[in-house]
């Protein structure tokens, strides 16, 4: 028979559950929508002295970008300027509802399949069941605002040979 005053027959605790394992490797980039890219592109260059990196049309997410690098790591931190290639595309509808401006936060993972599974598993909102194609080859996801406080969040794998490998 236990003593119910006995501090060693108290129930314990469960120890803490440790934190999660960090799911990002790096801050890709930083999604800028603009009306105009050459223009934007022109004003980055002058205000700024950002240089283009890589530009690309990517018709499945409806946009004409341009990845301007930044600083002594400009081989892997950017902005990205994009414009609409229609109204109704994704950017387009964000110029209209908001203007131009940050639009998203891009981070690096290592294996966008596991980053998305974790995610779901947590009960996180994505916005696609499957990943898409993203700038220069890269796999991309995004987390649904309405699970980071209206941040739009995108995930991004880097192609393994792209020109932007991010290595």
């Amino acid at each position: 028979m236990t003593d119910a005053h006995d501090p060693a027959a108290a129930p314990q605790p469960a120890p803490p559950t440790p934190p999660a394992a960090p799911m990002f490797t790096a801050l890709d980039h930083i999604g800028i929508a603009v009306p105009d890219l050459d223009a934007a592109i022109a004003f980055y260059e002058a205000a700024f002295g950002l240089h283009v990196a890589h530009r690309e049309t990517n018709p499945e997410q409806g946009v004409e970008e341009a990845m301007l690098g930044i600083g002594e790591d400009a081989e892997r931190s950017h902005v990205q300027l994009l414009a609409p290639l229609s109204t109704d595309s994704p950017i387009g509808k964000f110029l209209a509802d908001r203007g131009p401006g940050i639009q998203q936060m891009a981070y690096r993972v290592p294996d966008l399949d596991a980053a998305c599974a974790r995610l779901r598993a947590a009960g996180v909102r994505l916005l696609y069941d499957d990943p898409r194609v993203g700038t220069a080859g890269s796999r991309v996801n995004f987390v649904h605002p309405k699970s980071t406080g209206g941040v739009l969040v995108e995930l991004v794998e880097p192609a393994a040979d792209g020109p932007l490998t991010h290595r």
